[in-house]
Protein backbone atom coordinates (compact mmCIF):
# COMPACT_ATOMS: atom_id res chain seq x y z
CA UNK A 1 0.00 0.00 0.00
CA UNK A 2 1.79 3.37 -1.54
CA UNK A 3 0.95 6.50 -0.71
CA UNK A 4 0.31 8.76 -3.59
CA UNK A 5 3.43 9.77 -5.79
CA UNK A 6 4.55 13.67 -5.28
CA UNK A 7 5.15 13.87 -9.59
CA UNK A 8 1.81 12.50 -9.77
CA UNK A 9 0.17 14.82 -7.38
CA UNK A 10 1.09 17.72 -10.07
CA UNK A 11 -1.32 17.21 -12.20
CA UNK A 12 -4.14 16.71 -10.50
CA UNK A 13 -7.00 19.49 -9.80
CA UNK A 14 -6.73 21.34 -6.78
CA UNK A 15 -9.03 19.68 -4.67
CA UNK A 16 -7.44 16.00 -5.73
CA UNK A 17 -4.19 17.77 -5.41
CA UNK A 18 -4.86 19.05 -1.59
CA UNK A 19 -5.97 15.75 -0.65
CA UNK A 20 -2.91 13.64 -2.03
CA UNK A 21 -0.69 16.15 -0.41
CA UNK A 22 -2.63 15.93 2.61
CA UNK A 23 -2.34 12.06 2.69
CA UNK A 24 1.32 11.88 1.97
CA UNK A 25 2.25 14.06 4.75
CA UNK A 26 -0.12 12.63 7.52
CA UNK A 27 0.35 9.41 6.44
CA UNK A 28 4.15 9.73 6.89
CA UNK A 29 4.42 12.85 9.36
CA UNK A 30 1.70 12.65 11.40
CA UNK A 31 -1.87 14.80 11.28
CA UNK A 32 -0.42 17.36 14.09
CA UNK A 33 3.04 17.37 12.30
CA UNK A 34 1.39 18.45 9.26
CA UNK A 35 0.50 22.17 8.76
CA UNK A 36 -2.22 23.63 6.56
CA UNK A 37 0.37 26.14 5.30
CA UNK A 38 2.65 23.18 4.07
CA UNK A 39 0.09 21.50 2.61
CA UNK A 40 -0.84 24.88 0.67
CA UNK A 41 2.48 25.03 -0.22
CA UNK A 42 3.37 21.77 -1.18
CA UNK A 43 0.03 21.30 -2.87
CA UNK A 44 1.05 24.19 -5.17
CA UNK A 45 -2.60 26.14 -4.18
CA UNK A 46 -3.62 29.24 -3.06
CA UNK A 47 -5.45 29.71 0.73
CA UNK A 48 -8.68 30.70 -0.79
CA UNK A 49 -8.92 27.30 -3.18
CA UNK A 50 -7.87 25.23 -0.22
CA UNK A 51 -10.49 26.80 2.61
CA UNK A 52 -12.57 26.75 -0.53
CA UNK A 53 -12.25 22.69 -0.49
CA UNK A 54 -11.65 22.49 2.90
CA UNK A 55 -13.20 24.82 5.22
CA UNK A 56 -11.17 23.49 8.04
CA UNK A 57 -8.19 21.20 8.88
CA UNK A 58 -10.85 18.59 10.52
CA UNK A 59 -12.73 18.71 7.10
CA UNK A 60 -9.61 17.85 5.64
CA UNK A 61 -8.41 14.89 8.20
CA UNK A 62 -12.22 13.25 7.58
CA UNK A 63 -11.77 13.45 3.56
CA UNK A 64 -7.90 12.00 4.27
CA UNK A 65 -9.45 8.82 6.68
CA UNK A 66 -12.17 8.20 3.89
CA UNK A 67 -9.46 8.59 1.16
CA UNK A 68 -7.18 5.94 3.20
CA UNK A 69 -10.05 3.52 3.83
CA UNK A 70 -11.03 3.29 0.42
CA UNK A 71 -7.62 3.03 -1.01
CA UNK A 72 -6.19 0.81 2.07
CA UNK A 73 -8.89 -1.43 1.87
CA UNK A 74 -9.40 -2.29 -1.92
CA UNK A 75 -5.29 -2.62 -1.43
CA UNK A 76 -6.25 -5.24 1.58
CA UNK A 77 -8.76 -7.22 -0.18
CA UNK A 78 -7.05 -7.69 -3.02
CA UNK A 79 -4.14 -8.24 -0.97
CA UNK A 80 -5.97 -10.86 0.74
CA UNK A 81 -7.68 -12.66 -2.66
CA UNK A 82 -3.88 -13.04 -3.55
CA UNK A 83 -3.09 -14.98 -1.01
CA UNK A 84 -6.83 -17.02 -0.55
CA UNK A 85 -4.87 -20.33 -0.88
CA UNK A 86 -3.17 -19.91 2.30
CA UNK A 87 -6.84 -19.43 3.88
CA UNK A 88 -6.58 -17.65 7.12
CA UNK A 89 -3.00 -17.16 7.21
CA UNK A 90 -3.48 -15.11 3.74
CA UNK A 91 -4.06 -12.07 6.40
CA UNK A 92 -0.11 -12.42 7.54
CA UNK A 93 0.91 -12.67 4.25
CA UNK A 94 -1.01 -9.47 2.79
CA UNK A 95 0.24 -7.39 6.17
CA UNK A 96 3.84 -8.94 5.25
CA UNK A 97 3.59 -7.13 1.98
CA UNK A 98 2.35 -3.62 3.43
CA UNK A 99 5.10 -3.93 6.08
CA UNK A 100 7.59 -4.56 3.35
CA UNK A 101 6.88 -1.12 1.41
CA UNK A 102 9.32 1.76 1.72
CA UNK A 103 6.67 3.69 2.95
CA UNK A 104 4.75 1.68 5.50
CA UNK A 105 4.43 3.84 9.36
CA UNK A 106 1.34 1.91 10.44
CA UNK A 107 -2.28 1.86 10.11
CA UNK A 108 -3.15 5.44 9.48
CA UNK A 109 -6.28 5.26 11.69
CA UNK A 110 -4.87 3.80 14.80
CA UNK A 111 -2.23 6.57 14.25
CA UNK A 112 -4.68 9.51 13.71
CA UNK A 113 -7.03 8.22 17.08
CA UNK A 114 -3.72 8.67 18.87
CA UNK A 115 -2.95 12.03 17.49
CA UNK A 116 -7.01 13.12 18.06
CA UNK A 117 -8.56 11.37 20.18
CA UNK A 118 -11.56 13.85 21.36
CA UNK A 119 -12.97 13.81 17.61
CA UNK A 120 -15.62 11.74 17.48
CA UNK A 121 -15.81 12.44 14.34
CA UNK A 122 -11.96 10.89 13.99
CA UNK A 123 -13.64 7.93 16.19
CA UNK A 124 -16.26 7.46 13.96
CA UNK A 125 -13.95 7.23 10.57
CA UNK A 126 -11.42 4.42 12.70
CA UNK A 127 -14.58 1.91 14.04
CA UNK A 128 -15.97 2.30 10.74
CA UNK A 129 -12.47 1.08 9.14
CA UNK A 130 -11.74 -1.26 11.64
CA UNK A 131 -15.06 -2.96 11.33
CA UNK A 132 -14.68 -3.46 7.64
CA UNK A 133 -11.16 -4.52 8.13
CA UNK A 134 -13.01 -7.61 10.49
CA UNK A 135 -15.40 -8.33 7.81
CA UNK A 136 -12.74 -9.04 5.27
CA UNK A 137 -10.83 -11.50 7.43
CA UNK A 138 -14.32 -13.22 8.56
CA UNK A 139 -14.18 -13.62 4.50
CA UNK A 140 -11.15 -15.97 5.21
CA UNK A 141 -12.84 -17.81 7.44
CA UNK A 142 -15.68 -20.83 7.25
CA UNK A 143 -19.44 -19.57 7.62
CA UNK A 144 -20.34 -20.84 11.29
CA UNK A 145 -20.99 -19.86 14.68
CA UNK A 146 -17.62 -18.93 15.16
CA UNK A 147 -16.54 -17.06 12.01
CA UNK A 148 -17.24 -13.24 14.01
CA UNK A 149 -15.59 -14.22 17.30
CA UNK A 150 -12.26 -15.59 15.18
CA UNK A 151 -12.13 -12.58 12.67
CA UNK A 152 -12.70 -10.34 15.65
CA UNK A 153 -9.40 -12.26 17.38
CA UNK A 154 -7.36 -12.45 14.10
CA UNK A 155 -8.53 -8.75 13.54
CA UNK A 156 -6.61 -7.79 16.91
CA UNK A 157 -3.85 -9.86 16.58
CA UNK A 158 -3.61 -7.71 12.96
CA UNK A 159 -3.73 -4.86 14.98
CA UNK A 160 -0.90 -6.20 17.27
CA UNK A 161 1.76 -7.08 14.67
CA UNK A 162 1.18 -3.33 12.77
CA UNK A 163 2.01 -1.87 16.06
CA UNK A 164 4.82 -4.08 16.60
CA UNK A 165 6.35 -3.74 13.24
CA UNK A 166 6.22 0.03 13.37
CA UNK A 167 7.76 0.28 16.75
CA UNK A 168 10.28 -1.76 16.05
CA UNK A 169 10.97 -0.56 12.56
CA UNK A 170 11.26 -3.95 11.51
CA UNK A 171 8.36 -6.47 10.53
CA UNK A 172 9.98 -9.64 11.11
CA UNK A 173 8.96 -10.25 14.84
CA UNK A 174 5.30 -8.98 13.90
CA UNK A 175 5.04 -11.61 11.37
CA UNK A 176 6.45 -14.08 13.25
CA UNK A 177 4.14 -13.94 16.07
CA UNK A 178 1.13 -13.72 13.54
CA UNK A 179 1.83 -16.38 11.71
CA UNK A 180 2.27 -18.31 14.48
CA UNK A 181 -1.12 -17.06 16.14
CA UNK A 182 -3.44 -17.41 13.03
CA UNK A 183 -3.60 -21.40 13.85
CA UNK A 184 -4.37 -21.09 17.01
CA UNK A 185 -7.19 -18.30 16.94
CA UNK A 186 -8.79 -20.24 13.85
CA UNK A 187 -8.33 -23.89 15.82
CA UNK A 188 -12.03 -25.90 15.25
Amino acid sequence: MHTPASSLIAELPPRERILATAHRLFYLEGIRASGIDRIIAESGVSKVTFYRHFPSKNELILAYLQQRHQLWMQWFQDALHRHAEAGPAALAEALAEWFASADFRGCAFINGLGEIPADPAVADAVRRHKTEMRQAIASLLPEDAQQARQAGMLALAADGAIVRAQIEGSPDAAIAALRQMIPLLTAR
